[in-house]
């Protein structure tokens, strides 16, 4: 872990709010711009996959609670927030990241990103560049314009995407659980934890959950699987570590044990952009 290099990160919506209120927590958001500005600092390069746009635009028009009678409206409404709040989030990065001398930038990214080869092209083209001049790429999926069509539908997707297409040497999901188990720990008491994942078998596949345990994040074990198969595939070892610590981060570029590795296993037939165009087909 200490020769990695190009490292994506990838921080869900309940990591990055209160619980008790969905409000942003400012001090995990500074805990988390310190380590990162930290891991710059010592000369590898970071990406950040974030969520929390839609958390934050509710918050600031104070649509927490709101109910909506349609799907339309439903999705009109998470795409007005995302709107708001996208805004608001990358001024609390920004700022944040600027108070450790560390400069970002925003990138929004939809399946069209990755489907189409110009598109693909010219993001990959993009991430370089910002990587090559010290910058801090934040990335999200870009809610406001997304249909179901078009969407990833969950970060933990748009990482391991993210991850593939710059070539990252390692992706790091911060979630609200400490890594894979063999069943939800939540549940069931006697879910064993694995530590470390050689062969992406489609049993363990098989032992994602759908559900997600939180109400603001929208991916739960299964899509974290779905991100461990285009990481490894693509040839990028990726961990599942609890955010419940962001220091985390540089324990596990330290080359401490944390969370769960999924060791890479290059495919080199594996379609990044025929997989992601059937995210929703299967």
């Amino acid at each position: 872990m200490k020769d990695k290099k190009r490292i994506v990160v990838k921080i869900g919506s309940s990591s990055l709010t209160h619980r008790e209120t969905g409000d942003m927590d400012y001090i995990r958001m500074e805990k988390l711009v310190r380590e990162l500005s930290d891991i710059r600092n010592q000369g590898k390069e970071v990406i950040l996959v974030t969520s929390g746009s839609i958390a934050a635009g509710k918050n600031a028009v104070n649509r927490k609670d709101v109910r909506v009678d349609s799907q339309a409206a439903s999705l009109a409404v998470k795409q007005a927030c995302s709107a708001v709040g996208q805004a608001r989030l990358m001024m609390i990065y920004q700022k944040l990241f600027a108070e450790y001398n560390q400069v970002a930038a925003q990138i929004l990214m939809t399946k069209n990103t990755i489907v189409d080869n110009l598109n693909r092209y010219n993001a990959h083209n993009t991430f370089s560049e910002l990587l090559k001049m010290g910058v801090i790429p934040i990335v999200n999926e870009n809610d406001t314009i997304a249909t179901y069509e078009i969407e990833f539908g969950d970060n933990d997707t748009l990482s391991a995407v993210v991850a593939a297409l710059v070539e990252a040497d390692l992706l790091i999901l911060l979630s609200d659980i400490d890594g894979l188990y063999t069943d939800d720990p939540r549940k069931n008491p006697d879910a064993r934890f694995i530590d470390q994942v050689d062969d992406l078998t489609d049993d363990l596949m098989n032992m994602g959950k759908s559900s997600t345990g939180s109400s603001v994040g929208t991916g739960g074990m299964n899509t974290k699987l779905i991100a461990a198969r285009i990481a490894t595939r693509s040839n990028v070892d990726m961990i599942i570590a609890n955010s419940r610590d962001i220091g985390v981060l540089h324990r596990i570029l330290d080359g401490r044990q944390a969370g769960t590795l999924f060791v890479a296993q290059r495919d080199e037939n594996f379609d990044l952009p025929g997989f992601v165009d059937n995210l929703h087909k299967n």
